[in-house]
């Protein structure tokens, strides 16, 4: 993909991502609350999204700030968020997170990158979400779907998320910063799937160069 190509696709992926239903994520993130935000980022990994959505629903009802997030027996944690992927190892890190916000950050989740990559349990990817979606701050969150869909395009030659998002800083035009993961997100559970992605009726196929692409419906 050129980058006189990029205006258009992104046009594109907007109208075809309308019809799909929004990451839990991106619903929760609505309200910009960055606790939130960053809660149910941690959620979200290696968890199918309607399990995040509920799980995450069902732990604001009992907690929805650090203060009373920190308060709760770690094994209460543990049953609201039940059945997400290491629901026990993400229930001890939610109530660690929310007791260094509470303890340090007087309640408040951080703004920068470098002071959220602090807490336990967050890495690049959560702390660039927490930034865009809680503070709408200029950062590209890179999960494997950003980071597929991209080098499929041919727009980056990363091995890596993190090489992706060094990548894209560099060549992604800043207005397109804060969407490219909320909508490659949904384009790739949906169509530019990670196995056989439906390339016969992709919006955006004459602009794509197939990198690593084998088998397609």
């Amino acid at each position: 993909m050129k980058d006189s190509e990029l205006p258009k696709a992104i046009s594109l992926i907007k109208k075809a991502v309308a019809k799909w239903k929004t990451p839990a994520v991106t619903e929760i993130a609505k309200d910009k609350n960055p606790y939130r935000v960053l809660v149910s980022c941690i959620l979200s990994l290696r968890t199918l999204d309607r399990t995040t959505g509920e799980a995450a629903a069902k732990l604001f009802k009992l907690a929805g700030s650090p203060g009373e997030m920190s308060g709760l027996p770690e094994e209460e944690i543990e049953r609201a968020i039940y059945p997400v992927g290491f629901y026990r190892t993400k229930a001890k890190v939610i109530k660690e997170i929310s007791a260094r916000l509470q303890g340090e950050y007087g309640g408040r989740v951080p703004d920068s990158i470098e002071e959220l990559l602090r807490l336990p349990g967050v890495g690049r990817k959560t702390a660039n979400l927490v930034t865009t979606m809680g503070f709408g701050l200029p950062g590209i969150c890179v999960d494997m779907h950003v980071h597929r869909i991209t080098n499929r395009w041919g727009y980056v030659k990363t091995k890596t998320p993190d090489e992706t998002e060094t990548a894209l800083r560099a060549r992604l035009p800043k207005q397109y910063w804060i969407e490219i993961n909320d909508l490659l997100v949904t384009f790739g559970q949906n169509q530019c799937r990670p196995i056989s992605p439906i390339c016969s009726t992709c919006p955006v196929s004459k602009f794509c160069d197939r990198v690593g692409v084998t088998v397609s419906r």
